[in-house]
């Protein structure tokens, strides 16, 4: 399997206004989020990738917009990967959101959260788990076990992805931070997912690119799903 950096899109208009903006169709980046969306093409220099994968939304388009440009990239939009479905929550103000009893079902059991008129988190993860993991099964096939590719989505989708790879129950998944334009990178294989960096805003990226396989000669190697004992060495 391969590697997929997920990139959760820029700071946009109603992260500023302190808005759920749910699947709103309209929301654009704001001038900071525009700006870590051209930021991200230097970031990501001296990575290859084998493909971009974005959610329907706007603000991921715009988010990976200057990359895709930059790399000569076709954007594959996936609806799998799209904002959860916040139903009667989508575009109120989160300071109002709090006082509901839902909130607190949302903060401490979520995957017995129903939207009102929306979705489950629970059904979020399920289908964007199975996104995730279907365009890994393509990408590697068609570009190989070593092959490197980008998601941009959205918070919520984001963490319950990495909970998924953490092996993390997702009533535990509101544990994990994930900032606008952050990174977190994981590396699938056939017996487990590797995560190798969660929330990351400027960290050098390049070591997240595996080495091309080599030849096997003489004792047969550790599995690619083998952790290393004792923790890694480096590059």
């Amino acid at each position: 399997m391969s590697t997929v950096i997920l990139l959760r899109h820029g700071k946009s208009t109603a992260n500023g206004a302190g808005i759920l903006a749910g699947r709103s169709p309209k929301v654009n980046l704001d001038d900071t989020g525009r700006a870590q969306a051209e930021k991200l093409v230097e970031r990501l220099d001296g990575v290859p990738l084998a493909g971009l994968v974005v959610s329907p939304l706007l603000r991921c388009k715009q988010t990976v917009g200057p990359l895709a440009a930059a790399r000569d990239l076709e954007k594959t939009v996936e609806p799998g990967l799209s904002e959860v479905d916040y139903g009667d929550w989508t575009g109120k103000e989160l300071k109002h959101l709090a006082k509901e009893p839902l909130w607190r079902v949302v903060q401490a059991h979520a995957s017995a959260a129903v939207f009102p008129g929306g979705e489950g988190l629970a059904a979020m993860q399920a289908r964007s788990v199975a996104a995730v993991r279907a365009h890994d099964r393509r990408i590697a096939a068609e570009h190989g076990d070593h092959a490197v590719w980008l998601l941009c989505s959205h918070g919520d989708v984001i963490k319950a992805i990495l909970a998924d790879a953490l092996g993390q129950h997702l009533d535990a998944f509101q544990r994990i931070v994930v900032d606008p334009a952050s990174i977190s990178v994981v590396r699938y294989t056939e017996t487990r997912p590797f995560v190798m960096r969660v929330n990351d805003h400027g960290g050098d990226l390049r070591g997240i690119v595996p080495p091309e396989p080599k030849p096997k000669r003489g004792k047969k190697a550790a599995a690619s799903g083998d952790a290393v004992v004792g923790g890694t060495t480096g590059r």
